[in-house]
């Protein structure tokens, strides 16, 4: 199994924990990490975006002038698609983007997702993660300790306000719980921050 250090949160070395081969040692499969981050995109998407076709523009219920004798072309509306103001041809209109892929696909990606985090060493395993009282400064100060340099998920087993209110002004941290991390958030941020107990509760789910 493959083994990492494990820092408290002055960035010392407290031990050593053994990962789930089959979750943070598989090789990254980047063909299904690319289909799962299309669909987390796709499904992000609001699909709100209208343009008035012709029949919903106001106005043009007369027509311009007479059919024939004026030499220009024939028109019945000042609201057809070649005025300014008229109606839009094919234009978008509000539709749902989202889709789903098979369940062994999204796991597939979540491990590849890890796996690419370990292996890059980007993962930071902590032993607890808690803070007595919101303080921005306290965490900024575990970020620097724990080798932090730009964006960091931080991923905890259970949830804790103080941790969550503290990181939440932190520009590029974000806290997350073993239930939520999904593949976009893994691999958006450089360095995965997560506790023993979260380690836990992701090898119990994935391990299998």
């Amino acid at each position: 199994m493959a083994k990492t250090n494990v820092v408290n949160m002055k960035g010392e070395v407290v031990g050593e924990i053994e990962l789930a081969d089959a979750v943070f040692g598989i090789e990254p499969n980047r063909d299904v990490l690319s289909r799962v981050l299309l669909n987390q995109l796709a499904n992000r998407r609001q699909g709100t975006s209208k343009a008035k076709t012709r029949s919903e523009v106001r106005g043009g219920g007369r027509k311009p002038y007479r059919q024939k004798g004026t030499g220009r072309a024939r028109h019945g509306s000042i609201r057809s698609a070649q005025y300014v103001g008229g109606g839009i041809i094919f234009g978008p209109a509000p539709r749902d983007y989202s889709y789903t892929l098979p369940k062994k696909m999204r796991r597939l990606a979540l491990k590849s997702a890890l796996s690419s985090k370990f292996g890059s060493g980007d993962l930071v395993v902590v032993d607890e993660l808690k803070l007595d009282e919101i303080k921005t400064k306290r965490m900024v100060e575990f970020l620097r300790a724990v080798g932090v340099e730009k964006t960091a998920l931080l991923v905890t087993g259970e949830r804790d306000v103080n941790v969550e209110r503290s990181a939440s002004n932190i520009k590029g941290v974000k806290t997350a719980l073993p239930n939520t991390i999904n593949v976009f958030d893994i691999l958006k941020f450089d360095t995965f921050v997560v506790t023993e107990a979260a380690i836990r509760k992701v090898e119990e789910v994935y391990n299998k």
